[in-house]
């Protein structure tokens, strides 16, 4: 069965107050379109066609993709109208309609849905809710098979009554679709196209509208305001840790936890409070990120350490390194097996050797740092002269003393050392020791200065 996807994504959104179109405001650090595109490329379709109006530059620039075909709905006349637009592209068996501002639709529900379509049968999604308020409700003859969705709006008494709401994804046998669109009409208490009332249609032409049920209401919330948005992140924050702890995370407190992207966990994880994870994380076994730390596009291998209050970003951090508290790993860096970053520590585009260590308040730009070499407090590697940037080396075993100015590109070789308080320019062969200060003067009868006294 080849498979077309339509997204409805034209929408204003003027109760979000934003000049942003609606369908761009994010969930978990994408868009709510963004998520939906993910769901429907999952399905494998032939196409992926996405209905743009209000900000639709904005929309095309900001997700601009070669799988995505965008089709522009100049007035906003209804969801009927909607996907009318979409029909000249359409050249698939089966239809699926999704929406741009439900993003945390699964892709399971989605596969439940498809299942049930057919040449004489359409699937549609449909939700029980305590409270269908705004939701078209779903009609059902006296055998309990789908007539009709009346929009609330346009619902009677008896009708608002029912507890079945429509989710408005859909799902139907493509060959039907251009006859159901013609026949539209925008009679109704909005004065627009509806696609629902392509149900009734469906009925009236001989044809079984069997529904599919989410595992969750929350997969087929919308956002049309920002708190509105607020329950969808939380909801997705809270469906990530639930998934993470299943494959052997442990979260100190899943509420004050947030994943930002796409994460890959071992077992025996342990990761405390507000923490956040953002693009393309690994983290393997036995890893352990402490409370408040920021981890981006960086790899954690098998029991790493990530001490309190530290940022990573682009960075690997090798089998039972460490990193903290208070450390920032800048895109480039990478700890090989044992490395230690302390305190008040600066990485970017580093590599420390196995077992190196940089204790604490230091920088290190542009530099390769050999096994088991060891960086004094203070140190700054001086990679950038204002216009071109320059890389430090450093061999095995090397010891740095502390409030070390290293102006690359330098080189210091095996077991070479030193002195603290050194500016290092020139190369340091291996075994020396380097001194580069002025030698301290004490100067007896030193006066110091006196506070003036002010009228």
């Amino acid at each position: 069965m080849s498979l077309d996807i339509v997204i409805l994504a034209a929408g204003q959104g003027t109760r979000m107050r934003s000049a942003l179109p609606k369908v761009l405001h994010p969930v978990a650090g994408n868009s709510m379109l963004g998520h939906v595109i993910h769901s429907a490329r999952q399905l494998k379709p032939q196409g992926i066609h996405v209905v743009i109006g209000h900000g639709a530059e904005m929309v095309r620039e900001r997700l601009a993709a070669d799988d995505l075909n965008f089709v522009l709905q100049d007035k906003q006349l209804g969801t009927g109208h909607a996907v009318a637009q979409a029909i000249p592209a359409l050249t698939a068996d089966t239809l699926l309609v999704l929406y741009g501002d439900v993003p945390l639709i699964e892709v399971e529900t989605l596969q439940r849905l498809l299942a049930q379509v057919s040449p004489q049968q359409l699937g549609l999604l449909t939700v029980n809710l305590e409270d269908p308020t705004g939701y078209g409700r779903i009609v059902r003859d006296a055998q309990g098979q789908v007539a009709a969705i009346v929009e609330h709006k346009d619902a009677s008494e008896a009708q608002k009554a029912i507890t079945e709401g429509n989710t408005g994804i859909l799902a139907m046998p493509a060959a039907r679709l251009s006859d159901w669109m013609s026949r539209l009409s925008n009679n109704n208490a909005q004065g627009e196209y509806y696609l629902t009332d392509v149900i009734a249609m469906a009925v009236a032409d001989g044809l079984v509208v069997a529904t599919e049920q989410p595992h969750d209401a929350m997969e087929v919330q919308g956002a049309n305001d920002r708190r509105q948005l607020s329950e969808l992140e939380r909801h997705y924050q809270l469906r990530e840790g639930r998934r993470l702890m299943a494959l052997g995370v442990t979260l100190r407190d899943p509420a004050r936890f947030d994943v930002r992207g796409e994460v890959t966990v071992g077992r025996d994880v342990l990761i405390d409070v507000n923490v956040i994870l953002e693009g393309k994380v690994v983290i393997e076994d036995d890893v352990q990120i402490g409370p408040n730390c920021v981890i981006k596009n960086s790899t954690l291998r098998k029991g790493a350490v990530v001490k309190a209050n530290s940022h990573i970003e682009g960075a690997v951090l090798g089998e039972g390194s460490d990193a903290g508290p208070f450390a920032r790993l800048r895109p480039g860096s990478v700890l090989d097996a044992k490395a230690h970053v302390g305190n008040f520590v600066e990485l970017k585009n580093a590599h420390l050797g196995e077992g190196a260590k940089v204790g604490h308040l230091t920088y290190l730009g542009d530099a390769e740092v050999g096994a088991r070499t060891n960086i004094g407090a203070g140190t700054i590697t001086c990679n950038y002269d204002g216009a071109n940037k320059f890389k430090t080396v450093l061999g095995a075993d090397v010891f740095i003393g502390s409030n070390n100015s290293l102006v690359a590109p330098v080189d210091i070789l095996d077991g070479a050392t030193t002195a603290a308080g050194s500016t290092i320019n020139q190369n340091v062969e291996a075994g020396q020791l380097a001194v580069a200060r002025s030698r301290q003067r004490n100067i007896d009868g030193w006066k110091r200065p006196v506070k003036i006294t002010k009228n």
